[in-house]
């Protein structure tokens, strides 16, 4: 007996494609011809004022473009785009634009859900980088397609990736290279990040990405730079924020926030002097525990814990003062790792409060480079600098569309007119 959901949409019931997809596909095809045929309704609506002489309208349906196909996450979808017939065009100006008798532009009616030239979904572009960027090796790639989009995906093949990589590195030098005239952080996170990978003019060294991270006055947060150096070196970044400079970045941010080890510290002195600085408490948590037996970090922890949770700078000294008295006779590595940067682990208390939980760590960058290492691991190495640097890139541009903006955003302007704030408090002006 045949079924009768099958039988409705015109699937045999034999067919070996999955049945609940094939439903879930024509459903889209109607909803997609719905919406659509409600676009062309609205706009023909919206212009129907416009007549001749003789009351006749001037922008009207005339049926369909040809059928296209168009890919999606559920495979090729069948579409007719509706035509429409505007008859107010008398001409064209010297820059080819239409325009009516009054001279003025004609706007021609063109689909926001159907794009003229529109052969995939936007998420089947993103998928292909997502998968290669994931971990899917470009020999796995067909295989992979096909289990998501079926069979019959035209041009989604392994090949395609090598196309998209060569784009990718010219995205990659084009956005390396774009001006920074006008531009203004608040903040700066950075980050030196390694991989398994030489760097091509050294025989050991494995290859570290410099990332920086800023915060605009808006409060969005954008990939600032994205460089390759030696180590963490203090040359490697004085190089990198010299470029930023060149290019217009005319004042650094008020606070840069990074872990003590890197050799940032003392390149920004030197190319941005008046920016501020704090240590991440992350890592400055792991330093301390790592210098501390195991049976004694939980303690340790909370404690380290009670130093940056605290409501005042001042309790957070007191809190300080007490970690340090209670290891530093049998842990003076541990008590010393942490009091060495007492001053620049406090810092944020002179920010506002609501933006702590964002300057207290490296946080954005950590969890977006835990899906860059993840890639690196799964390629055992992205065979070389430029092809790691592209990765980096794009694995980081794709997750800063999900980046969440600072809160507070509105102190951010006020951070930066240098107005003052304690205990993350705005003081009034005398």
């Amino acid at each position: 007996m045949k079924n009768d959901t099958t039988s409705k949409i015109g699937l045999p019931a034999s067919s070996p494609k999955d049945v609940l997809t094939e439903i879930l596909r024509h459903g889209a095809c109607e909803l997609l011809a719905t919406a659509v045929e409600a676009e062309v309704a609205g706009y023909i609506d919206e212009h129907a004022g416009h007549a001749d002489e003789q009351g006749h309208r001037l922008v009207v349906r005339n049926g369909h473009h040809r059928e296209r196909t168009i890919q999606t996450g559920l495979g090729s979808v069948a579409v007719k785009a509706p035509r429409v017939e505007d008859r107010r065009t008398v001409g064209r100006n010297e820059d080819g634009e239409s325009i009516d008798q009054a001279g003025r532009l004609v706007e021609r009616f063109h689909s926001k859900i159907l794009p003229p030239y529109l052969r995939r979904t936007k998420s089947i572009e993103e998928l292909i980088p997502w998968l290669y960027l994931k971990g899917i090796s470009t020999g796995e790639f067909s295989e992979a397609l096909a289990a998501l989009l079926g069979p019959d995906a035209p041009g989604l093949s392994a090949s395609t990736v090598v196309r998209l990589k060569e784009v990718w590195q010219h995205e990659y030098a084009v956005w390396n290279k774009r001006s920074l005239a006008g531009k203004r952080y608040v903040y700066f996170w950075i980050d030196g990040i390694y991989f398994n990978i030489r760097l091509e003019d050294t025989e050991n060294q494995r290859q570290c990405i410099l990332v920086v991270m800023g915060a605009t006055p808006e409060g969005r947060k954008e990939l600032v730079a994205v460089q390759d150096g030696y180590r963490e070196s203090e040359q490697s970044w004085k190089e990198l924020l010299l470029d930023l400079k060149a290019r217009g970045l005319e004042h650094g941010p008020e606070l840069a926030i990074g872990d003590g080890a890197l050799g940032f510290w003392k390149a920004i002195r030197q190319v941005y002097g008046e920016t501020r600085e704090q240590r991440c408490w992350v890592h400055k948590t792991a330093n301390v525990l790592n210098d501390l037996p195991k049976g004694k970090q939980p303690k340790a922890k909370n404690m380290l814990h009670d130093i940056w949770m605290a409501e005042t700078k001042a309790e957070a000294v007191k809190a300080f003062d007490l970690f340090v008295a209670t290891f530093q006779a049998k842990y003076l590595k541990a008590a010393d790792c942490l009091a060495k940067d007492r001053d620049v682990l406090l810092t944020f208390y002179d920010f506002p409060a609501e933006h702590w939980i964002h300057i207290r760590t490296t946080n954005p960058i950590e969890s977006t480079f835990a899906t860059v290492r993840l890639r690196s691991a799964k390629t055992k190495g992205c065979g070389s600098r430029i092809a790691c640097l592209t990765m980096v890139f794009k694995l980081t541009q794709s997750a800063e569309a999900n980046w969440r903006s600072l809160n507070g955003s509105n102190l951010l302007p006020e951070v930066i007119q240098g107005v003052r704030f304690v205990d993350g408090l705005k003081q009034q002006a005398a």
